[in-house]
């Protein structure tokens, strides 16, 4: 038999008809969930229907589904299809004694009407569409008394996951990592929360809050102390020829889907924390005094717009997006103004994390001035934290009509440009020296 602690086996032996599991991360949420469907398939002698996140979450999901069977002898003969009606997405199958199938599947709304069966919903809160997949799915199970599972871990207020925790007809089960630890998982809780070093995460991640901002990377508090209702930044390169403080900027690449985003930060002064270690350089201040947005712009176009901005005297570093269709316009920037002045930027998912971390830094430490722009502040908002299976940070935003976040991005990379600039030019005078004098060269 599975070994199990005695909150999964409490599910697995549950009879309800409509369940809501709320568990924390590393509790076994996906092991349980997938034993009790194959053993509610096989009593019940109904197909089972599991709904994955993505691809990656719906393989590992089969694969447990797959040990179950192996664990406790039960015939099983795993199949793998390929796209599903003409979406981009791969179908997974193990067939049960009694003609029972297992289906797994990257949750979409068009993939929820194709079979019918009991559901299992997995991490669910991690749904990109599931009002619409939530629409799709819950009347076929009215038809022969289908069940279903929906398991996540919490993601905010804002998703049909936190609804249906106020649903009476669910039956509900919530498990923190303390109270996993009291029944017997094999966890130091202390270890985990200073590991994660974030409190609000680990308070969504283990102790299973639905909290409004946990997601957001930036919360609108923080976002709007930064806000100086007088910062109007120009929207041309020749408003910036005036002035003598030196400018960073920061560039964000877009073509049809995307913005592309050019953003001016002014270094105003030098901020000495007081609290940094010795011979770290004091970071700077810096007040936003352009953003130049194009939407479907010709790259021939944002070169152009790009070059009149750098060729102002005042540009002392740029940053500028280098991956995928910014390529070609990093590489001629740099060619043409040299790498001592522009950087082409190659996003990883390390160096997109140190962006994002030196921009919330600065905004948390009130060194930036953001204009006072209700685009602005929605699309900083808009980028969200999570973990991955490994534990790193993960970002990400969702792409709408506003942009992808290419605002954020673009402040992030001026932040950057500023703080890693070449530096003040610098003028220095003395006597004249002495080959001068007697008059030899």
């Amino acid at each position: 038999m599975v070994p199990l602690l005695p909150y999964q086996r409490e599910d697995v032996e549950s009879p309800a008809r409509f369940r809501w599991n709320c568990w924390a991360r590393q509790t076994g949420k996906s092991f349980t969930k997938s034993l009790r469907r194959v053993l509610r398939g096989l009593v019940r002698g109904r197909n089972q229907i599991f709904l994955s996140a993505g691809q990656r979450q719906c393989r590992e999901l089969m694969d447990k589904a797959r040990q179950h069977c192996q664990a406790l002898k039960i015939a099983a003969d795993f199949r793998e299809f390929g796209g599903f009606d003409g979406l981009c997405v791969r179908r997974m199958e193990i067939s049960l004694p009694g003609g029972v199938r297992i289906i797994g599947l990257p949750a979409q709304p068009q993939t929820a009407r194709g079979f019918t069966g009991d559901v299992l919903l997995d991490e669910f809160a991690m749904h990109a569409h599931d009002r619409d997949l939530w629409a799709a799915l819950f009347p076929t199970l009215l038809r022969g008394d289908g069940e279903l599972d929906v398991a996540s871990t919490p993601r905010g207020r804002g998703n049909v996951f936190y609804d249906l925790s106020l649903n009476e007809r669910f039956s509900r089960s919530l498990v923190t990592l303390p109270q996993a630890v009291q029944q017997g998982l094999r966890v130091n809780v202390d270890d985990v929360r200073r590991a994660m070093g974030d409190e609000e995460l680990f308070r969504q991640e283990f102790l299973c809050e639905f909290l409004d901002e946990t997601t957001a990377f930036l919360t609108h508090a923080q976002i709007a102390a930064c806000e100086d209702a007088a910062c109007i930044p120009a929207t041309r390169a020749s408003e910036l020829a005036e002035g003598r403080r030196d400018l960073a900027v920061g560039v964000d690449v877009g073509r049809k889907r995307d913005l592309t985003v050019m953003w001016v930060l002014a270094v105003e002064a030098q901020a000495s924390l007081g609290s940094q270690p010795a011979g770290v350089a004091a970071r700077p201040c810096c007040r936003t005094v352009g953003l130049i947005e194009l939407g479907g712009v010709p790259f021939a176009a944002q070169y152009s717009l790009l070059s009149e901005l750098l060729r102002l005297p005042r540009v002392r570093r740029c940053c500028i997006d280098a991956g995928g269709v910014g390529m070609a316009l990093a590489e001629e920037a740099v060619r043409a103004f040299g790498e001592h002045r522009v950087e082409a930027v190659t996003f990883t998912p390390m160096l997109k994390s140190q962006l994002a971390l030196g921009l919330r830094r600065a905004i948390e430490e009130r060194r930036i001035i953001l204009p006072e722009d209700p685009r602005i502040r929605s699309d900083f908002h808009s980028v969200e934290r999570g973990v991955t299976a490994s534990g790193a940070l993960h970002l990400s935003a969702p792409r709408s009509d506003q942009g992808h976040a290419d605002r954020f991005w673009s402040a992030a990379l001026a932040l950057h440009a500023a703080e890693t600039g070449a530096g003040q030019a610098e003028v220095l005078s003395s006597r004249p020296s002495q080959f001068f004098r007697e008059g030899a060269w």
